[in-house]
């Protein structure tokens, strides 16, 4: 049976969402998973690999403008050099664990070069995927690198549209949020410019944060759920966050907007620790054209008003928020591997957290 998402507990997220909530809400965009569990008591797998294809299975390789911001670069996030410099990546993004981005990467570089096998044939042209990790040896036996090419390739194959998994899934599958459970969340919103409606959305892989920190749409929730904490005092993981929207952006635009993450992450508390590696992408599936490489000299972009920006900023903060509930709503119970050992990474009430949360607004009124 699935379990209940934020919105359907009650908990009152602001704006408004596309018909899944999720990033698929962006057309176009498919994302797949390769989850891996065994309870192997030497050497368990709690981790996997998930993938986001910007542009769907198009055979044709186009660039995708993006931009990316690291609030703290305790992680790695590949292709980002020339996102900086370009404005733009080709092919999938891949989220993993932190000992997986190597195969991980082998994998999506095989996989750019077969999906577009004629265009690489012909020319002379790099493939420079982007993955992300965030680090699951709390969960996971991440030594063992379980994570295999096919594993990636799997989850490049199951990429699809509509509904998103979330929680104990793909490369979420071992992570940890404030002392709970976390994963993969994500969340989307819907913004009217002009006589145009467009979608931001989120797709998180939530590892990071201590329980003190914790907070739901203002109320203290880590203060008041003290229980079952596996962590010591200092942060110990990550959160990679992917924004994706279908408003023509610019390069440097997608760039301020990948910033605003570091305000999404903080809603729920985290002041981006030292251990954390905070890494946001934001990318536009607008402006589809032709590889520069195999274009003419001049090129031209459409994009928004600067002035516009204010309601794209708002929607990201709050689709990130929500996104990192969502993981942690959605995952389950799961054993430690590692420092603790013999101890259970225990979910997030979801009764508890929704009383708390409405007790709390109850009290501002």
């Amino acid at each position: 049976m699935s379990k209940l998402r934020a919105r359907a507990l009650g908990l009152p997220f602001p704006g408004i969402t596309g018909p899944n909530n999720a990033i698929t809400d962006v057309p176009g965009i498919q994302v797949g998973y390769k989850t891996l569990i065994n309870n192997d008591l030497i050497s368990p797998a709690r981790t996997g690999v998930t993938a986001i294809l910007p542009r769907g299975r198009s055979h044709t390789p186009k660039p995708v403008w993006a931009g990316m911001y690291a609030l703290n670069g305790n992680g790695e996030m590949t292709g980002t050099h020339w996102i900086q410099d370009g404005g733009y990546f080709v092919g999938p993004i891949m989220i993993t664990n932190s000992h997986a981005v190597g195969i991980t990467h082998h994998a999506a570089v095989k996989w750019t070069i077969q999906q577009y096998k004629e265009t690489w044939q012909n020319n002379h042209l790099w493939a420079m995927p982007v993955v992300a990790e965030t680090f699951d040896g709390v969960l996971n036996d991440i030594n063992a690198m379980h994570v295999t090419e096919q594993d990636a390739l799997d989850a490049l194959d199951n990429a699809k549209t509509g509904a998103v998994a979330e929680g104990n899934v793909g490369g979420g599958t071992g992570m940890i949020a404030y002392d709970f459970k976390g994963g993969t969340g994500t969340s989307s919103r819907l913004i009217n410019i002009g006589d145009k409606t467009y979608t931001v959305a989120a797709l998180v892989q939530a590892n990071h944060g201590i329980r003190p920190w914790f907070n739901v749409l203002g109320a203290p929730v880590g203060k008041l759920m003290t229980q079952d904490r596996i962590h010591a005092l200092h942060e110990q993981g990550s959160i990679i966050v992917i924004l994706a929207t279908d408003a023509p952006m610019l390069p440097h635009q997608l760039k301020r907007l990948a910033k605003r993450a570091a305000l999404g992450i903080g809603k729920n508390g985290s002041p981006g620790g030292n251990n954390s590696g905070d890494i946001f992408l934001a990318f536009s599936t607008a402006n589809e054209q032709d590889l520069p490489q195999l274009s003419g000299p001049i090129g031209s972009m459409e994009y928004l008003n600067d002035e516009f920006f204010d309601d794209f900023y708002m929607a990201t903060v709050e689709a990130i928020e929500e996104s990192v509930i969502n993981a942690m709503v959605a995952a389950e119970d799961t054993p430690t591997f590692k420092q603790p050992e013999n101890k259970i990474c225990k979910a997030i009430d979801v009764e508890s957290l929704s009383k708390i949360v409405k007790t709390f607004h109850s009290s501002l009124t």
